[in-house]
């Protein structure tokens, strides 16, 4: 029971998504310009999640499953409730109607279990898709960027296991590029007050 109720409080805040990493080839490097190396950091995964599209297809999703939720919600507290009431009622009961309480609650939270799994997979699944379709864009956009401002090497701090270890402030592109994709993508911002779309921990493409 406790790890039905623990993944109903996950889909009911959101759904937090571990995404796998993509694994691409890298495109063939640029000849390096003349002159000092320009270095850059960004944090990719919270500016594809940020990007203006990012929040919209996020939140969207979310809104899709709040039936999803409300139903796990609803089949949580019924059987809280058939639990309570057992337990009021136990001793009133014969044995045989106490049996057979216990193997409908049971049944309930079986079927607790299993859906709340079910609509765990699916977002995860949809939110995979959502996210590797938008990072690639958002990607295009960053070596676009990169290639304009002269940058010979953009490291991503967001991952667990980078190696930077310091970096200026002046060095973080990660507004420049939720900007840049802003406004080649043309989709306004979410109306203020709208809630923070889960973000996905994974990579960026590396590559086309």
């Amino acid at each position: 029971m406790k790890r039905s109720l623990a993944l109903i409080a996950t889909l009911a805040s959101g759904f937090v998504l571990s995404a796998a990493a993509q694994t691409t080839t890298p495109p063939a490097a640029a000849a390096a310009p003349a002159g000092p190396a320009k270095i850059a950091v960004i944090a990719f995964q919270v500016a594809v999640a940020q990007t203006n599209e990012g929040q919209r297809n996020f939140a969207d999703l979310q809104k899709k499953y709040d039936p999803k939720r409300q139903q796990l919600k609803a089949l949580s507290d019924e059987v809280d409730n058939l639990t309570k009431q057992l337990q009021a009622q136990g001793d009133k009961l014969s044995p045989a109607e106490q049996q057979s309480r216990a193997k409908a609650i049971d049944d309930k939270k079986k079927l607790l279990q299993r859906d709340a799994e079910d609509a765990q997979n699916d977002f995860q699944a949809e939110m995979q898709e959502l996210y590797n379709g938008l990072a690639s864009k958002v990607y295009d956009v960053l070596a676009g960027y990169s290639q304009q401002h002269g940058y010979t090497l953009v490291l991503d701090v967001a991952q667990q296991q980078n190696p930077v270890l310091y970096a200026s402030e002046s060095t973080n592109i990660t507004k420049q590029i939720i900007d840049a994709y802003n406004l080649k993508s043309g989709v306004p911002a979410p109306p203020p007050g709208a809630p923070e779309p889960a973000r996905p921990a994974a990579k960026p493409p590396v590559g086309r």
